[in-house]
């Protein structure tokens, strides 16, 4: 006769099982990506990084500004693949995270690397000719250089999503979790911090393109300091005659209205006059008509203390994001 409990389930240890099944996938995809990984770094390392080192095709300033601190990335990565490879991930990661400043002064050389490389590419020949030469080498299947140089950033968040997983799925009582959840806090903290990078890299370069297009002394300084959000063609609605189109620019803080200048104009051609400045912090807005979701888009109320403007626009999906838009710059402005 079978023991009535031979069969029984138990949770706990299915739990446990689990755990033990998504933290050795999780293993198993660090140390492959991480294998991948430093193979690319060393690639670069060797046919970009040594080779113009010796034949002395970019000077060591703009050879820094192209590639940064990419050589001792390459050898955090460097040491911290033997221990991956040993399962020693816990001791492994923890002397990894001692590297992670690296990270954080590639992201915020990103841009300068970026800007370096098209000069480069556009003014020195030798060097246009080295690249195209090392591109074509089978060991970099087709990729450009271009293409390699945002690598690191890239990897960052692959370590910060695998090494979350795996401290999750390591079980208290094992003699790694509290490296792991140090590693795991300490790597997401790194990555945020280069988020907030990028973003603000993007948003300068924004702001670099919008006062391009601004002409004239009221337009100088505009944008400083500010955060981009949305822009596009809305048309003004007047108490009586007809709606006028006018370009707006929405930032965190202010609403531009501009006026486009003609397109024959001998030095400002392509260019808007600014007209009026809205502070974000005074307006009200509501949305006329257009809730529906229409084909004919709608209408927006913009009400300030000695202005009311309203803005109309025939698309239904570009009205929504102005509304959207709109309503997050006055929220910021109220906090």
């Amino acid at each position: 006769m079978a023991n009535p409990g031979q069969g029984a389930r138990c949770p706990l240890l299915e739990q446990r099982a689990r755990w033990e099944r998504k933290r050795a996938c999780t293993a198993r995809e660090l140390l492959e990506t991480e294998r991948r990984y430093q193979e690319q770094l060393g690639l670069v390392a060797t046919y970009f990084l040594g080779i113009l080192k010796a034949k002395g095709t970019l000077q060591p300033p703009e050879r820094q500004s192209l590639f940064g601190c990419w050589e001792l990335i390459y050898g955090a990565s460097q040491e911290l693949l033997p221990y991956l490879e040993e399962g020693h991930w816990g001791q492994g990661l923890e002397g990894f995270c001692t590297h992670l400043e690296l990270y954080a002064k590639f992201a915020a050389n990103a841009e300068r690397s970026q800007a370096t490389l098209q000069e480069q590419l556009k003014k020195n020949k030798r060097f246009r000719r080295f690249v195209r030469l090392q591109e074509g080498r089978p060991q970099f299947g087709g990729l450009q250089l271009q293409d390699l140089l945002p690598l690191p950033l890239q990897r960052l968040q692959q370590y910060e999503n695998l090494i979350i997983a795996l401290a999750e799925n390591t079980g208290p009582n094992s003699p790694d979790h509290q490296q792991l959840t140090r590693a795991a806090r300490l790597i997401s903290e790194t990555a945020q911090r280069v988020r907030t990078i990028g973003q603000k890299q993007r948003n300068d370069q924004h702001l670099r393109r919008v006062q391009a297009l601004l002409s004239g002394r009221q337009a100088k300084g505009l944008t400083s300091g500010r955060w981009f959000l949305h822009q596009g063609w809305l048309l003004v609605v007047p108490p009586t005659g007809e709606p006028r189109p006018r370009m707006f620019f929405l930032f965190s803080d202010v609403l531009l209205m501009a006026k486009p200048r003609p397109p024959l104009h001998l030095l400002k051609g392509g260019t808007f006059a600014c007209r009026a400045l809205y502070p974000m912090a005074q307006c009200q807005l509501c949305r006329v008509f257009g809730h529906s979701g229409g084909p004919c888009g709608g209408l927006l109320s913009l009400s300030f203390p000695s202005e009311k403007l309203l803005l109309m626009s025939t698309d239904q999906e570009e009205l929504s994001h102005w509304y959207k838009s709109l309503t997050l710059a006055i929220s910021s402005q109220k906090k």
